[in-house]
């Protein structure tokens, strides 16, 4: 065969017009794809939960505003030898921590929605590891003493989430998706 670009362009065949891609009665069926594939049920329902995700991490950043005294409370019923300064400090640290983590997350949620809505294999796999991840550590968090009822709400929730995407990402609809794409 001639290398790329020696024909003339109307030649047919792997160097001329479509090169790169599927004619029907070059892949296994005739199966020709056709402009952008269309994202199925559980895919598109799996993204919008994923952004859901986003949203309930920035309202868990600001109900941890909202619980700062019960985090002062906590701080001084940890160590009733500290400063006041040192508990501001303390208090401080424990809510700037929550930001960034609330931030990290926001993120993580956003970015796994784009990318498993564009199909990319690799997502699905971070997605199933963070999510697991995050079904571990919400059950770990109900043997934590001083959760407040709005916690374990938001935890409840948020194992619910992470089920309920991790099957959605694992349907056959959702992994011929991925296949396709």
């Amino acid at each position: 065969p001639p290398p790329p670009g020696d024909g003339p362009p109307s030649t047919p065949g792997p160097w001329g017009p479509g090169a790169g891609q599927w004619s029907s009665d070059s892949q296994p069926g005739g199966y020709a794809p056709a402009g952008p594939v269309e994202q199925p049920g559980p895919i598109r329902t799996a993204v919008m939960l994923m952004r859901v995700g986003a949203v309930l991490s920035a309202l868990s950043v600001l109900f941890t505003f909202l619980q700062t005294d019960a985090i002062r409370d906590a701080i001084e019923d940890a160590d009733s030898s500290l400063s006041e300064s040192d508990v501001d400090s303390v208090v401080a640290f424990t809510l700037g921590f929550a930001v960034v983590v609330g931030l990290l997350s926001i993120g993580l949620w956003l970015w796994m929605a784009a990318a498993n809505g564009q199909g990319k294999r690799w997502a699905r796999t971070v997605a199933t590891i963070l999510g697991g991840l995050s079904i571990l550590f919400t059950l770990l968090s109900f043997a934590q003493d001083g959760t407040t009822t709005l916690n374990v709400a938001l935890s409840l929730v948020s194992l619910a989430l992470a089920a309920v995407i991790l099957w959605m990402l694992w349907r056959p609809e959702s992994s011929a998706y991925y296949d396709r794409m």
